[in-house]
């Protein structure tokens, strides 16, 4: 049950940060007075609340019951979200992901009263309160300015009952621990060569078989022959019947080694398929210890940006992309304090006061957005706002007072821009508790140094600064997607990487999803409920000399989507292999296009591979040309079916939960986000689907939509459809009864034994 537990806990850390992300983007739209779907705002407090209740986070679910209030309230016209009441239900949201940030050191944490009383205040019209400091430890967890030391091993308290316990353990022997995994994977690769000596002795003794076989195939006239010679009186007889009697014991003894030497070669197998598949655990396992998402260490950020802003009197709109991305732990510590200080830079030298804003024609709220990304073998963080950006002049003159700039020289701006990087270089007047004393960028820049990268610094357009850190990748193991493509008719695939942080998905696709855009071959693909057709060219037409076919196998093309800034294309292979963490080392001077490389990759037998560059790849795609006509398709064999189950509802945490329920019972199980992407996946592969269960409150088709399409579709009309949800109200359930559900199945007295049995029942 604990490993249910924290399966959604895992589920509603990803759902309750992808509601608050729309919330926030919505509050932002209406300050920039542009159009805010309040619908959807309702819709996700609400559906946090749900979630928060699914798994026990009363407090959570007390501050969303009030914003699904102030949200209702908003959507009928009955409130106006004015400055205060923005920056109320921003407090909220920043209590509530410190509230879950916090999970690992409380469990059962309370409410937060400064965040309950703003939210009675906006709901009663009172006068709001003024928000107390956020816990300590929350901002000590994500985003403290000094990191801890880390200590040797020392084990946790002790835990408490169902609780998860906890041992702080010295990276330098995680690091150790992953290389004696891997000396110990080229170690245990000798098992290959036993394997195939033994099935070498398995085959000569066959052999040594046959040849006694063919001896025995004569013993009957060696019988014959030795009786005439007995009874003649010769002697040889009795030699003859002698031998042809050894060579039935030996035919008896070699049958007996023969079986021996196969049960060996069988137990040799099964053992070393066993170590490998063990091994392989323990590498990966081992390997992932050392990487980390970059939530981890810069997932507070937003919310001490926030709480710095706040204490200062400053509107300001934060925004983090790319957390999700996985980066060795030891690259993110070191980047850890000076990207706090860029960030706290931003608010320091980019903020204006709302008037200045208003005049310039920006949004009263600073913008601060953080982002990280891999770009080839490099690791990208770009800190940017929207506020007054450099001012050139002051630099410079700050340069020249401190000696940084020769006297008379004219630097130009890259060369003035460089300066704010120097140590104890500040154009701020004087010093308060976030600026002043010229450490900012200088740790930025000497941190970024030691790591082999570099810091830049330039003005943002149309407004403010952009300060990136780029550091390379060539020293820190990543997450890498092996393929193999074959690049010429004939010749042995070989295997790539690519960087699983660029691969938006991988794709097997159907001739009826191959189209054709200007005369290229493109894929149509199903992104967020809607088709979209990518750019599709064979990996070998991009490394190879010339055009390719489609590589075919098994009627299906697999490829593989590449994200490249906002644009994608698919790259087709051979085979889609494995990801893996490896170490990638840096590009091999090779011939060729250089754009094409980003590193290199050992392999588990000790071969190199190239890792190639995605946005190199897609640049070249895009070239276009590449591809010749599909390959023919080899003949396939049809699965053995298994009863198909399509969940549908907007609530990840909910959609994990029934999916881990009905997979661990036999069910392979699809999901859909809401009615409309359900019913496009019903259109298109509704043969597939044996039963439907559907969430009825969801965006765009709601389940009850849904439910009155399905029936209304004559190839759809027979299939099972249950409706789950948390509206029990007897007219709700009686609409759902009339719209034509086989079952109506209430969230609040939700028992998986009823799921089931009602599942069991229909199929």
């Amino acid at each position: 049950m604990d490993d249910i537990r924290q399966l959604l806990l895992a589920a509603f850390d990803a759902e309750h940060r992808e509601h608050l992300a729309a919330i926030r983007a919505a509050l932002a739209a209406a300050e920039a007075g542009r159009p805010a779907d309040w619908n959807d705002v309702f819709r996700r407090a609400h559906s946090l609340k749900g979630a928060a209740r699914a798994v026990d986070l009363p407090a959570v679910e007390e501050v969303a019951h009030r914003l699904e209030a102030l949200f209702d309230r908003v959507v009928q016209g009955r409130t106006g979200l004015d400055r205060a009441t923005s920056g109320v239900v921003d407090l909220a949201l920043d209590r509530i992901e410190g509230l879950v940030a916090g999970l690992p050191k409380n469990p059962e944490p309370a409410a937060p009263a400064d965040a309950v009383a703003a939210l009675d205040a906006c709901l009663s019209g009172a006068p709001i309160p003024a928000a107390g400091p956020e816990a300590k430890p929350d901002i000590d967890r994500d985003a403290g300015p000094e990191p801890a030391p880390e200590r040797p091993a020392e084990p946790a308290p002790q835990a408490q009952d169902n609780a998860v316990a906890y041992l702080r353990i010295a990276s330098d022997q995680v690091e150790n621990l992953s290389k004696a995994v891997h000396d110990l994977t080229a170690v245990l690769q000798g098992q290959e060569a036993i394997g195939g000596a033994v099935a070498g002795l398995e085959s000569g003794a066959r052999a040594l078989r046959r040849s006694v076989d063919t001896v025995q195939g004569r013993t009957g006239e060696m019988v014959a022959l030795a009786r005439r010679l007995r009874e003649a009186g010769d002697p040889a007889g009795i030699a003859l019947d002698g031998f042809v009697d050894r060579v039935r014991r030996l035919d008896g003894d070699l049958r007996a080694v023969i079986r021996g030497i196969s049960g060996l070669a069988r137990v040799q197998s099964r053992s070393t398929g066993a170590v490998d598949s063990a091994l392989r655990r323990l590498r990966d396992d081992a390997d992932r210890l050392l990487l980390v998402p970059a939530e981890t260490v810069f997932g507070g950020y937003g919310r001490m940006v926030r709480e710095i802003a706040r204490e200062a009197g400053l509107p300001i709109e934060v925004r983090l992309h790319g957390l999700d991305l996985q980066v060795d732990r030891g690259l993110l510590q070191a980047l850890k304090d000076p990207v706090l200080h860029a960030l706290r830079n931003t608010i320091s030298h980019g903020a204006e006061s709302p008037g200045a804003r208003r005049a310039a024609g920006k949004p009263e709220a600073l913008s601060v957005t953080l982002s990280v990304a891999t770009k080839g073998s490099q690791l990208v963080v770009t800190i940017r706002d929207d506020g007054r950006g450099p001012d050139l002049a002051r630099i410079l003159e700050t340069g020249r007072r401190q000696g940084l700039v020769a006297p008379g020289a004219e630097p130009g701006p890259e060369d003035i821009l460089e300066l704010v990087f120097a140590p104890g270089f500040s154009t701020a007047a004087s010093v308060d508790r976030i600026a002043g004393r010229g450490m900012g960028l200088s740790v930025v820049a000497e941190a970024a140094r030691s790591l082999r990268g570099r810091a830049t610094l330039r003005p943002a357009r149309p407004s403010g600064a952009e300060v990136t850190i780029t550091v390379p990748l060539s020293a820190a193991r990543q997450p890498v997607l092996l393929v193999e493509a074959a690049l010429r008719p004939g010749d042995a695939p070989q295997t790539f990487g690519l960087p699983s942080g660029a691969v938006a998905g991988l794709l097997r696709l159907t001739e009826r999803d191959l189209a054709s855009v200007a005369g290229e071959p493109a894929a149509r693909i199903k992104q967020g409920g809607r088709d979209v057709v990518v750019p599709l060219v064979p990996l070998a037409s991009l490394l190879g000399s010339g055009v390719a076919p489609l590589p075919l196998r098994d009627g299906l093309v697999r490829a593989v989507l590449l994200r490249c800034g906002t644009a994608q294309c698919a790259i087709a292979v051979d085979r889609l292999l494995d990801v893996r963490v490896l170490l990638v080392g840096p590009a091999p001077p090779l011939g060729g296009d250089p754009t094409l490389m980003s590193g290199t990759i050992m392999l588990a037998d000790e071969t190199p591979a190239l890792v190639l560059d995605p946005e190199g790849l897609c640049a070249r795609a895009r070239a276009g040309g590449l591809v010749a006509a599909p390959a023919a398709a080899a003949p396939g064999r049809r699965a053995k079916r298994v009863p198909t189950v399509l969940v549908v509802d907007d609530s990840i945490t909910t959609r994990t939960l029934e999916k881990s329920i009905l997979e661990a019972h036999g069910y392979r199980v699809f999901v859909c986000v809401d009615g409309q992407d359900a019913l496009d996946r019903l259109r298109r592969d509704g043969a597939d689907v044996d039963l439907v269960v559907a969430d009825v409150e969801m965006p765009r088709l709601d389940g009850f939509g849904l439910l009155q399409a399905v029936k209304a579709d004559p190839g759809l009309t027979r299939l099972p459809v249950i409706l789950m949800t948390s509206r029990g109200d007897p007219a709700d359930i009686r609409r759902g009864l009339d719209l034509g559900a086989d079952a109506y199945i209430t969230k609040q007295k939700f028992d998986q034994r009823e799921l089931l049995d009602t599942i069991g029942q229909l199929l």
